[in-house]
């Protein structure tokens, strides 16, 4: 057993296998896990299996290896790289170890570690780059945890821009000379233009300011992300939002947007509140235009954080208009709108095969006027309406499609702050949901939901909006009727 200690008692190496033979014996499961492990190298893979499981034999065949179906025979070991002992079998296991190390072949035994010349790591593949996190056999859940965490922060990109950088290594180690100015061509190759270029899969433009950087025509520029936060719930943003966070020297947030998920920026990025809230805006709309510019104009990464996703009801056409004008990079990154997890606190279909394949995304302001706007007509022919800050305008929002010829049981859900711990979930028809206007209590963004695709679904964690109904719809009618 090996002695408790803050040394590794494993030395973390990466090994070529490239053209090279490595060896799996075992015909089931954990011998497919390493096939599937190994198959991520440029490795020669030989399965030695008697009878090997279908789903072996399957994989064996699309990935170009070689299955020996043949009884155990020593003597196929000779020449490989590595050994993995996979037969799930103490004894087949402990012989098939004992002849690889007889050939000085390093050798694995899976979920044996006592026996193992090594260990196999949980990878992060980004190839050329790996990351690689062992446990000596200890925590193979563990590693498999970490593996994840790291995974979400590392670019899918990263790959293409490492070959590319691996190009332009010789060239670099001629023209730009060694210590700081190295480090710093480097520096801004995998975090300026270049890596921002590929980030959104433009190769062509990858290389382009790579020229530019390698020329010394490539000046510190500027890069805005518009980000989608999402609902509310932190763990609902994109690992590309999360990766943007972390690479931000500015965060410009939402009042929406909460503190769990500007936290999740890097450490040491301003932060600047720019929200938006009724009756109360900390900046104007030609403040932050303003701002997003003269920030990536000093050179630097702005993530600009909006509550939902920045293309529905976000203000984002005017960013992206002025950033465009300025000749600003900028990306936008989706989030979850607050329809969707409306519709997921729910469990709600907003589209039902036989009953509505069609939707509305609306906000109440559009209800404001005397007349029911275009979408009204999708609305009475069976669409699911998804209203978007509608509370205050709740009993005009029933009048309206009420007298447009929207039956007045049509089936009707309300969440407020949809996705996060604090959310309050109703339920009603449209009849009920005028009571929705005399709720101050329901302070956080209010989405309501209205359709026969509602009916579908569940309840059982929701509050009647009928126990809130003031008096009847009629009168509420005749009165929006009348504005």
């Amino acid at each position: 057993m090996p002695v408790e200690t803050d040394k590794l008692n494993a030395f973390p190496v990466f090994m070529r296998v490239d053209e090279r033979t490595v060896v799996i014996v075992g015909g089931g499961e954990e011998a497919l896990a390493k096939a599937r492990l190994v198959g991520q190298c440029s490795a020669r893979i030989r399965i030695l299996a008697e009878a090997p499981e279908a789903a072996l034999a399957a994989w064996v065949q699309h990935n170009d290896a070689e299955l020996v179906r043949a009884p155990y025979d020593a003597a196929r070991l000779d020449g490989a790289a590595l050994v993995f002992a996979a037969t799930g079998e103490e004894y087949a296991d402990t012989r098939v170890i004992a002849d690889a190390r007889a050939r000085g072949i390093p050798a694995n035994a899976v979920d044996r570690p006592e026996i193992c010349d090594f260990y196999t790591p949980a990878i992060v593949n980004r190839a050329p780059v790996a990351v690689a996190i062992g446990t000596e056999g200890a925590g193979p859940v563990l590693a498999q945890m970490i593996r994840a965490k790291i995974d979400q922060l590392l670019s899918p990109t990263l790959g293409p821009l490492a070959r590319l950088a691996a190009s332009y290594r010789d060239l670099v180690e001629q023209v730009v000379p060694k210590g700081s100015a190295r480090r710093r061509f480097w520096s801004e190759f995998f975090e300026g233009a270049p890596a921002q270029a590929m980030e959104l899969g433009h190769i062509s433009e990858s290389r382009e300011a790579a020229e530019r950087l390698l020329g010394g025509r490539e000046t510190t520029r500027g890069h805005v992300a518009l980000i989608g936060a999402g609902p509310g719930a932190e763990d609902l943003l994109t690992l590309r939002a999360q990766r943007l966070l972390m690479q931000a020297d500015v965060i410009l947030f939402d009042a929406l947007v909460p503190e769990a998920v500007v936290s999740m920026g890097r450490r040491d990025a301003e932060r600047i509140a720019v929200g938006k809230r009724k009756g109360c805006h900390s900046k104007s709309q030609a403040e932050i235009n303003t701002l997003l510019v003269e920030l990536a104009g000093d050179g630097k990464r702005v993530v600009r954080l909006k509550s939902g996703d920045p293309l529905v009801f976000g203000r984002a056409g005017e960013e992206m208009q002025a950033l465009r004008d300025a000749d600003i990079a900028y990306e936008v990154v989706p989030g979850v709108t607050a329809a969707f997890a409306a519709a997921a606190d729910f469990e709600l279909p907003l589209t039902l095969r036989g009953v509505t394949s069609s939707m509305v995304f609306t906000t109440g302001h559009d209800l404001k006027g005397s007349t029911l706007p275009d979408w009204g007509k999708l609305a009475i022919s069976g669409a699911t309406v998804a209203i978007y800050m509608g509370r205050t305008v709740a009993a005009d929002v029933a009048a309206r499609l009420i007298d447009a010829g929207l039956s007045s049981e049509t089936a009707v859900a309300v969440v407020e702050n949809a996705s996060r711990a604090e959310r309050r979930l109703f339920h009603g028809t449209l009849a009920d949901l005028p009571s929705l206007e005399a709720m101050d209590e329901l302070t956080g963004p209010v989405m309501t939901i209205i359709g026969d695709a509602v009916a579908g679904a569940n309840f059982d964690h929701s509050t009647p909006l009928a126990r809130r109904r003031p008096q009847p719809v009629a009168i509420r009618q005749s009165q929006g009727a009348q504005a």
